[in-house]
């Protein structure tokens, strides 16, 4: 069996841009999928284009149980504890996964239910400002990172095992790269690089609407790519940055000593802003060169940057080579 053999139907539990764009990438590729949303408007219209969805919960809980499926938890976080019992009761024997941004609440409020053996956690590293069924599209996670957590492998039965195996299946059959991280680095990570931006777009484009009607006027892309974020509806950003306050604050912390720095550096006789304008410069050569968008290249054909470690799950030293993996932000595939 390899990465793409994925045999079990798909029940995604949330119509939004990220799972409503699942449906599509998995109806697309004739896979058998079907879907939930509590909006009943979300469902009509998946429906008038042709998709397996419904707003009946218990029924398509139901469903996913008789027919063995792998579910797919794609709502905000402040649902996700009403979906776990939900799940409980009406598909008791279904393994699932989620695509929240934060993983350490998940794994808590799964833990606290006796169902660590039944789920993986996941997050797809794609999205844009918008939501709901009108956002999603096909092709969105098309290369794009999807992160696949293993802190339970350690002493995983052969059902867990498969389980995570069809999680990274499932990946790659949507076009994206299984990456492999633990929870807590997980939380770490994003905080730095999503989390943390949407917290300085919000700021950037409050600053920028003080500045007023001139200002406005005179703002271009410099200031619409800084602040594109800050569309995001104020909910989800909400739940985002609250579930992983801790790591948030962490990585603030360095962003206010920074632009401590950088206050001072400005603000004396001779201002200075080299140190920050060469350590941002040099770090963002760095992102670019790693992810194969450095300015000098002419190809149209985007190749992934990271590195792939091919693995058995489940076989001797398989954890040590997920570590290493993750140690690489590689992406991973499965024989």
């Amino acid at each position: 069996m390899t990465s793409t053999d994925l045999n079990r139907p798909i029940c995604v539990l949330g119509l939004g841009l990220i799972g409503g764009s699942l449906l599509r990438d998995l109806a697309g590729r004739n896979h058998p999928a079907y879907g939930y949303d509590r909006s009943t408007a979300s469902v009509r219209a998946a429906g008038r284009e042709g998709f397996d969805t419904s707003s009946d919960l218990t029924g398509i809980l139901s469903r996913a149980e008789e027919e063995g499926a792998l579910i797919v938890l794609a709502t905000p976080m402040p649902a996700i504890a009403g979906l776990l019992d939900a799940l409980g009761e009406h598909a008791p024997s279904c393994g699932f996964t989620d695509v929240v941004s934060v993983k350490t609440e998940i794994s808590q409020l799964v833990h606290q239910r006796g169902m660590d053996n039944r789920y993986v956690g996941g997050h797809p590293m794609a999205g844009t400002a918008n939501s709901g069924w009108t956002a999603s599209h096909k092709g969105l996670f098309t290369r794009a990172a999807w992160v696949v957590t293993y802190d339970h492998a350690e002493n995983a039965d052969r059902e867990w095992i498969e389980l995570w195996s069809d999680v990274v299946r499932l990946v790659a059959t949507v076009g994206a790269e299984a990456v492999p991280a633990r929870v807590a680095h997980h939380d770490a990570a994003v905080a730095r690089i999503s989390h943390l931006v949407h917290v300085f777009a919000e700021t950037l484009a409050v600053v920028g609407d003080n500045g007023g009607t001139l200002a406005q006027s005179l703002a271009a892309s410099s200031f619409r790519d800084s602040t594109r974020v800050a569309s995001t509806q104020p909910a989800l950003v909400q739940a985002m940055c609250e579930t992983n306050a801790p790591a948030v604050v962490s990585a603030l912390d360095e962003a206010m000593e920074i632009l401590a720095e950088t206050r001072e550096a400005l603000s004396g006789p001779e201002p200075d802003l080299s140190g920050l304008a060469e350590a941002g410069y040099s770090a963002r050569e760095r992102f670019e060169a790693r992810h194969g968008a450095r300015r000098e290249s002419v190809s149209p054909i985007k190749i992934s940057s990271r590195p792939l470690l091919r693995l058995q799950p489940g076989t001797k030293g398989w954890i040590r080579h997920l570590e290493h993996a993750e140690s690489l932000g590689a992406r991973i595939e499965i024989f």
